[in-house]
């Protein structure tokens, strides 16, 4: 992983961050960790996808190449 995005993403470790997935699917939640393929570990993710109806998903680990975009909190 380049060393930008290892900085951004350490510098959004605790923070809410959305996720955008392959399939259309988008999430929300905090940051918990990452490794250097984009798995990612998120708390209190809900799953956005349907502005209508966000479904509570938890505690989840997100395999990161299923990962497009990983929008961290603005500055």
């Amino acid at each position: 992983m380049a060393e930008a995005a290892t900085k951004i993403l350490e510098e959004s470790l605790g923070e809410t961050v959305l996720i955008k997935l392959r399939g259309n699917r988008k999430l929300r939640g905090k940051l918990e960790g990452f490794d250097l393929h984009m798995n990612l570990v998120l708390e209190n993710a809900e799953d956005i996808s349907n502005p209508d109806e966000t479904v509570n998903l938890g505690r989840i680990i997100v395999r990161g190449d299923n990962v497009i975009l990983i929008s961290p909190p603005p500055r």
